[in-house]
């Protein structure tokens, strides 16, 4: 069996920051990979928060790993069914009307991007390469 740190990094506060930063899915999924290291409960707490918690499944997978490698009991996450964000429609809907009549799906992402960059990374993430398609058709549909 692997060993792990058991005591906390010393950079665990700007660790758990960065696990809950809404604005980049990718920095939560480095701090996720960097505690993945370190066996301890609040590391654990943590992992299972966003195991069970971040909108992006890349991160609830690593954190989910993670978690199985340090001999935890936990449920494997599903991707979303659905929206990964409540009233996502709402918020799409809000920015479109305020764009004038003639803009593009990019002017439309570059406003969601400077007005929700919460909303937009974590579509981003959730989507990967498909993100610009997927938005395409949602804008395409308000």
């Amino acid at each position: 069996m692997k060993q792990f740190e058991t005591a906390l990094p010393e950079q665990y506060e700007t660790l758990k920051k960065q696990a809950n930063y809404t604005s980049s899915w990718r920095e939560r999924l480095d701090a996720v990979q960097t505690l993945s290291a370190y066996q301890h409960d609040k590391v654990i707490d943590l992992l299972k928060n966003r195991m069970q918690n971040d909108t992006v499944n890349k991160v609830q997978l690593a954190a989910y790993e993670a978690l199985v490698a340090f001999g935890e009991n936990v449920e494997k996450p599903l991707p979303a069914r659905f929206d990964i964000i409540k009233d996502t429609d709402k918020i799409f809907l809000r920015i479109k009307k305020s764009l004038p009549k003639d803009h593009t799906v990019a002017d439309f992402a570059d406003k969601l991007k400077r007005m929700r960059l919460d909303v937009f990374d974590a579509y981003e993430g959730d989507k990967g390469v498909q993100f610009m398609n997927w938005l395409e058709e949602r804008w395409a549909k308000l």
